[in-house]
């Protein structure tokens, strides 16, 4: 009787679990579907735009937060001073940091300092001096100021910026030519818009030059290129989808456009959080709805940023324990957001899905692995049809990784090699069955092997223009 029980409560878990999985997969592939032809006919609206020509502008204060990032800093700042844009300024942040960061900047640039005050309208560390330089029509800032975290350095920018936008990226990342001119065109097209976020791709699969990609290609180290196609798909996948009823909870740090005012009024970045950017977008939700304002956040999937990903498991263990651990405080923080009909669908689809399939998801996958393993192993189940099971379920994920990968491919114009092309393939099916499920252990793990370290950021390998790793610090 008592096993009878068991064996039913074991039945019970698996038929919960697959249920759960056959939910995320059919998800997903709503999403990447819808994904690829948002991508489709927003390219198509692209060479409308360019034929008519005249793209507006709107002045745009480009935030760059920094903390030993000497590896990287020249080669960023060198990317934005080539957009091809009108009205913008350049302001890094140097959040204290312990390398030759601000000392790089002011000797590549030769900049001046000078005396500028700063009015103090969001909370930060004070600044310790200011640089400037004019590099043709741009003006340059360099901020030095005593540690305070990411937001903290953020704010400290949003406080010194002069445009009533600012876009936000990481000090590892580099734009395209046309990455602002694109991510502006959602507020050009609705004023109400307050937020826009824009497509992350890995910047150790491209050659830039002045802003324009000369080279893409799949990277031989395999860490890398299982996060190349990864970040694709999730790029593609449900944020384009919950952009369709103004649900996207989250603007990658790496590239972000916020309306300077509203920021302001909702108080701008949170300095004790580990994840910054997904806490401002859920107060611009709250507090937009409190106020009765209308608004809008938006996803422009065609403005695109090359960021670094990390390359060891030392590396990506960290950063994703950051990341899951700022999920969970965001949406603790502002856990009445779920279900309330306040919030329309950001409120039931998207926090819930935030809550089920990224905060709950590691446990849950994990935990039903493991009975299905087990009941497998007892001889409950037939271990061949759970073996295919598992493998139709992965080669499905796959599909969709590879649908999304030669779809943000193709819309780019970028040229793949046939080597690159298998490989790309290949990425996919370890991604999707294998690199998926340990870092589904390390986010599952994050909350009893994660020290949180208040106001420090979280040591990452960069590598510079040479390929060669080199330790430096940042907070994603």
């Amino acid at each position: 009787m008592e096993s009878a029980i068991w064996v039913s409560l074991l039945y019970g878990i698996v038929s919960f679990y697959l249920l759960y999985l056959m939910i995320y997969a059919t998800f997903q592939f709503i999403s990447v579907a819808m994904g690829a032809l948002t991508l489709h006919e927003r390219q198509r609206l692209q060479r409308v735009r360019k034929k008519l020509g005249g793209d507006l502008d709107i002045p745009v204060s480009i935030l760059v937060p920094a903390y030993n990032e000497e590896v990287t800093i020249l080669a960023s700042v060198e990317s934005l001073l080539s957009l091809d844009y009108g009205q913008y300024e350049i302001i890094v942040v140097d959040d204290g940091s312990k390398d030759a960061t601000s000392e790089k900047m002011v000797n590549h640039f030769r900049m001046s300092p000078i005396s500028r005050p700063i009015r103090i309208t969001l909370p930060c560390q004070p600044e310790k001096a200011v640089y400037e330089a004019r590099i043709g029509k741009v003006k340059l800032t360099l901020i030095t100021k005593h540690n305070g975290g990411k937001g903290d350095a953020l704010n400290m920018g949003i406080n010194a910026s002069q445009n009533p936008y600012f876009l936000c990226i990481d000090a590892d990342s580099m734009l395209q030519r046309d990455t602002l001119t694109r991510i502006v065109q959602p507020v050009l097209e609705d004023d109400a818009v307050v937020a826009v976020g824009g497509m992350i791709r890995a910047a150790q699969s491209a050659i830039l030059s002045n802003g324009i990609v000369k080279d893409f290609f799949m990277p031989v180290h395999p860490l890398v290129a299982m996060q190349i196609v990864e970040y694709d798909r999730s790029f593609l996948a449900s944020r384009i989808l919950m952009d369709q009823f103004n649900g996207n909870l989250i603007i990658s740090g790496a590239l972000g456009l916020f309306r300077k005012d509203v920021v302001v009024s909702a108080g701008g970045y949170a300095t004790n959080t580990l994840g910054e950017d997904m806490e401002l977008v859920l107060k611009l939700h709250v507090y937009c709805r409190n106020n009765k304002r209308e608004y809008a956040i938006r996803y422009e999937p065609s403005a695109v940023c090359w960021s670094q990903v990390p390359f060891s498991i030392r590396d990506i263990r960290r950063q994703r324990r950051r990341w899951h651990l700022g999920l969970f405080q965001s949406l603790m923080k502002y856990r009445q957001v779920m279900g309330s009909s306040k919030y329309g669908l950001a409120g039931y689809v998207s926090f819930t899905y935030y809550l089920l399939y990224e905060l709950l998801s590691p446990i849950i996958e994990l935990f039903g692995l493991l009975v299905v393993a087990l009941m497998a192993i007892l001889g409950v189940l037939d271990a061949g049809f759970t073996l295919q099971l598992f493998l139709i379920y992965g080669l499905f994920g796959a599909l969709l990784s590879v649908t999304a990968f030669f779809q943000r491919t193709y819309t780019q114009n970028l040229k793949l090699r046939p080597r690159d092309v298998l490989y790309a393939i290949m990425a996919c099916v370890a991604e999707s069955v294998f690199f998926h499920y340990v870092l589904a252990y390390v986010r599952a793990t994050a909350f009893f092997s994660y020290k949180r370290r208040k106001g420090q950021w979280g040591v990452i390998r960069r590598a510079n223009i040479s390929g060669q790793g080199k330790s430096t610090e940042e907070s994603s």
